[in-house]
């Protein structure tokens, strides 16, 4: 309790603690459609391609499971240094609106901090805006000026990763598990997969986490168009994540990942792709990349059907 005598000599004093709280406010204005900033910023397979604040840092993820009660535990691995670990769970989650999502940052097994993070996202079809709030505790040290520059990096290759992304969407009228069932299945998958008049010839097929399948596109004309996917996650009737390259152990072309939702009777196909350079991205887009995916999700639904 203050002393009624005395307020402004006890309230003149400086506590060392006010060191260790401070609120942040980033914001990035990004000329993509809000759903594709809302997708970079929580699928996984995305906040893989841009979470390294340099190119000096590699993060490797242990965990990630971006859903309300879920967590992302990664390790920020910089040579010579120790790992930084830093532990992300997911308390709120309201699609092109808001997450909220707590961090705590440790190294060597002692905590360094812990913060809340609100991200409130805004935009159009034209362009998005997301404003992050950080209400971080420092508790080993004052971690102010490493999280404004964490942020900062971060939020910019947040920017640059959601410009060279590609979100599809289409509802597909079948449960999830079906849809999963002939999406995931080394049977199924060659007969549906590509647009419209496109067909897939197989050389080696293995649908897991760590597997790949190595086939031809063939075109309508018959030009061959060589592809390789490396799946890196797969989590049953929820999503997967794959590493697609240009022929077989060719350089990466982009990364990509597919979930599956109920939505009523039905199930919600989102198909998203991070692709290597923003040129690679406006190359596909002006060659009709994004009708082709809408064909693909279209000949999977004429398939599922027609069973």
């Amino acid at each position: 309790m203050i002393s009624k005598r005395n307020p402004e000599r006890l309230s003149a004093v400086p506590d060392p603690a006010d060191d260790r709280f401070a609120t942040l406010t980033f914001e990035r204005t990004v000329a993509v459609p809000l759903p594709v900033l809302w997708q970079a910023w929580t699928v996984p397979a995305a906040r893989a391609v841009w979470s390294a604040p340099t190119p000096s840092v590699t993060v490797e993820f242990l965990e990630a499971d971006t859903r309300v009660g879920g967590r992302e535990i990664s390790l920020c691995k910089v040579e010579g240094q120790p790992d930084i670990r830093c532990e992300c769970g997911w308390l709120e989650l309201q699609p092109g609106l808001r997450s909220v999502n707590y961090e705590v940052v440790s190294c060597g097994g002692v905590t360094q901090s812990a913060a809340l993070v609100t991200a409130d996202f805004s935009g159009t079809d034209e362009g998005s805006r997301v404003i992050v709030t950080v209400q971080l505790s420092s508790l080993a040290e004052n971690m102010e000026a490493g999280y404004r520059q964490g942020f900062n990096a971060g939020l910019d290759n947040l920017s640059a990763t959601a410009r060279r992304t590609m979100v599809l969407h289409r509802v597909i009228q079948a449960p999830r598990s079906i849809v999963w069932d002939n999406w995931m299945n080394a049977e199924t998958l060659p007969q549906w997969w590509g647009p419209d008049g496109f067909s897939c010839r197989t050389k080696r097929i293995d649908l897991r986490a760590g597997g790949e399948w190595v086939f031809d596109m063939i075109a309508p004309d018959g030009k061959i168009f060589p592809n390789h996917h490396l799946y890196t996650t797969v989590q049953p009737e929820e999503r997967i994540a794959y590493t697609l390259l240009w022929g077989e152990n060719g350089p990466k072309h982009a990364d990509a990942w597919a979930s599956f939702e109920d939505q009523g009777e039905g199930t919600r196909v989102t198909l998203g792709m991070v692709f290597s350079t923003e040129a690679e991205f406006q190359a596909a887009k002006g060659f009709g990349a994004v009708e082709l995916g809408l064909q693909t999700l279209g000949k999977l639904e004429v398939f599922i059907k027609s069973r």
